[in-house]
Formats: C-alpha cells, structure tokens, sequence
C-alpha cells in the first residue's frame, strides 16, 4: 500500500467503500455526472472479523447514525483518484455537491472540467472504475457487544476530506484503517469482560465460604 495513504490511516484518517454510477442519459450528461451515496444512515454493514485469545470467532459491524454529519467539517471536500494527486472535482467551485437525505449522504461531481476529468467519467461508464472511497474522522462513536460480536455506531464525523475513484476495491483500506481504530476498543472491552468474570468468580467463592460456615454453625 502507498505510504501516504498509510499515513493517513495512522494519522487516524479512515476509508470506506462508496459505488459511483453515471447520472441518468436525460439529465445534464454534457457535465459528466457521476453520482452515488458516501453513506447510508442506521444501515448495519460488516466492517471485519477477528478471533480473540482463545480463538472464538467475533464480528464488528458498523452503521451510521443519521445525525453523524450535523457539524462536520464538509468545507472543500475534493474529489480524487486513490485519495491522492489530480482534483476531478471539488465542493468550493460547485462541482462536486454532497446532500443529506433520509437514504444518506448523497454526492454528485461533474467531472467535465478538465479532459482527465472525461476519462475518468467514461471509466466509470464503461466499468473499469467501479469502486469509490471517502476519507474521514470520527469524533464521536459507541461500542456495544451483541453476543460475540460488536456495533460501531459513528455518532459524529469530525471532517470529511475526499471522495476517490479508486484502483484496488476501498475495502483493503477499509480493514486496516478499522483494525487500526478499534483493536484498543476491543481489547478494553475483552479486558473489561475478564476483571467481571475473576470478581463474580471471587464473589461466589466467598458465598460458598461463609453459607459453609453458617451450615458448620448450624450442625454445632
């Protein structure tokens, strides 16, 4: 992977897979519109498996709350390829738009503005590209165990940088980024579920104890 992008994940930047799709022939196809949904809201969706210590398998999911974008940092997101190098399209010179509605965070870029712009639009069109990603921050979120497996809940997204067209399918960032943000979260919860187990254990040795007594007392 290219070190900047792993850069950016270290930095706490993460990635998630979007679909793309050219914009219906009756509308404004002089622009080459692409458009699709960075996001769905209260949609569960695997983000990666793992097994604990003792090799039992768990799952974290993921789902966005419907709020999470209230206050985000949406100033100049832009438009890229492999979250790096030419800008398609970009929110400051109305070429890219991102609209929240009930299904999501909708985006809509014109990619007509510059010839490698074109391309990329015909790329898409014709299924060569056919995996987008979006870069952003979490600045608030909630863990909560459901049996063996786990829930992501984003609350807040602190900024959103880009929406990319990309090479290689978004989930390979997707998976290193996630483990990276929450393998302290789930060893905290793991350790958390230890200490309750080794205090209840200890609590019921010491009831065991004294209803032993108080039966000893009794026989006397």
């Amino acid at each position: 992977m290219d070190e900047k992008v792993l850069k950016k994940i270290e930095n706490g930047r993460e990635y998630r897979s979007m679909t793309m799709t050219p914009a219906e022939a009756d509308e404004q196809t002089e622009e080459y519109v692409v458009e699709g949904y960075a996001t769905t809201f209260e949609q569960k969706y695997k983000l990666y498996s793992f097994e604990d210590m003792e090799g039992k398998p768990h799952t974290v999911y993921e789902q966005v709350d419907p709020d999470a974008f209230t206050g985000t940092d949406m100033s100049d997101v832009i438009m890229q390829y492999d979250h790096m190098g030419r800008v398609f399209a970009r929110i400051s010179n109305d070429t890219l738009n991102l609209d929240k509605d009930e299904h999501g965070l909708k985006v809509t870029a014109r990619l007509g503005g510059t010839e490698l712009g074109r391309q990329l639009y015909e790329e898409i069109a014709g299924g060569y590209t056919t995996k987008m990603s979006f870069g952003f921050t979490v600045t608030d979120e909630s863990f909560e165990e459901d049996g063996p497996d786990y829930l992501r809940t984003i609350k807040r997204v602190g900024k959103l940088y880009d929406v990319s067209a990309v090479s290689l399918p978004a989930n390979d960032f997707t998976e290193i980024s996630a483990r990276s943000h929450c393998d302290g979260v789930i060893a905290e919860i793991e350790a958390e579920r230890l200490r309750a187990e080794k205090e209840a254990e200890a609590k019921r040795q010491k009831l065991e104890e004294i209803q032993r007594r108080i039966d000893a007392l009794k026989g006397a």
